[in-house]
This record gives C-alpha cells, structure tokens and sequence, in this order.
C-alpha cells in the first residue's frame, strides 16, 4: 500500500533531498534548462512551480505580501542571485502564463548506470518550441449556422475596342 506517500523521498534523508532539490532549482533558474533523470525531474517540478507562481504573484501584489513571498522563495532556495532573477526575469516572462511553468523531456538512457534522463526546462525560454506556435486567436467559431451570405452581383464588363479611334 502506498498511503502517505505523497512524494518521492528520491533515496535520500529529508536534509539532503531539499538541498538536492534547492540547488537544482537555482541552477533551472540560472539556466533555464538542465539535464537529470526523470524522478529528480518530476520532483523538481513539484518543488520550483509553487515558487515561481509566488514570484510572479509578488509582481502584482502590494509590497508587505512581495516582501513575504520573496522570503518564502529565498528560505527555500537559500541563493540571493537566484531569487533576485526568478523575481526578475522569470516572473516578467511567465507574467501571463496560468500555471505549468516547466516542461519535461524525456532523452532516453543514460550510459553507464541506464538511468532514465530527461531534460527539464522552462517553458517560455525555449525559442525553438515558441517559434512555430502562431499568437493565440481570440475569435471563437460557432457551430450554429449564421446568417446566409449574400452571393455578390455579377460584375458587367464593357467591351472596349481600342481599333476605333
């Protein structure tokens, strides 16, 4: 049974596990993608998205809330550079974006130990991905049917003889 098992412990005492975690969220933050394997993806997404979202709630919020949502990040992710950037950058960029701030991409196998790589990034840094996708269309369609287009006159045309003059 797995009752109360509500996160993956990643094989390591709770001290080691959160600062595992907090120096992989900095170095997200830094870099805006990292290599690591699935699991410490997966746990690292559960860790930095909460963050992020107080980062760009302090944005918009007065500055006794910012002033606390900035030090729940920084006793979380213990780096001055890495708090000051994901208040910066990083809560300007996703200032729009509802939530699902990273992605996880999986790269296949690792050589030596065949653990399960994956690349975890942030979302609205990847050029490549946010090239094609086109600005988001704010008309709707509506199934039912509208009014019936009128079909537009015949144009005449005039015969000109340019031989006559």
């Amino acid at each position: 049974m797995r009752h109360g098992k509500k996160f993956n412990h990643l094989g390591r005492k709770s001290a080691h596990r959160k600062a595992m975690l907090a120096n992989m969220a900095c170095s997200l933050i830094e870099h805006k993608r990292i290599n690591t394997t699935v699991a410490k993806a997966k746990a690292l997404k559960q860790f930095v998205e909460p963050l992020i979202t107080k980062a760009k709630v302090e944005n918009n919020q007065t500055t006794e809330k910012g002033t606390h949502n900035r030090r729940v990040v920084f006793s979380n992710l213990r780096d001055k550079q890495a708090v000051s950037e994901l208040f910066g950058n990083v809560a300007e960029k996703v200032a729009d974006r509802p939530g699902g701030y990273t992605r996880i991409i999986k790269l296949g196998n690792r050589l030596g130990d065949n653990a399960d790589m994956a690349m975890i990034e942030l979302v609205d840094y990847n050029e490549i991905y946010n090239a094609d996708k086109p600005a988001k269309k704010t008309t709707r369609r509506s199934r039912r049917g509208g009014a019936k287009k009128a079909t537009p006159a015949p144009v005449e045309t005039t015969a000109t003889d340019d031989s006559e003059e």
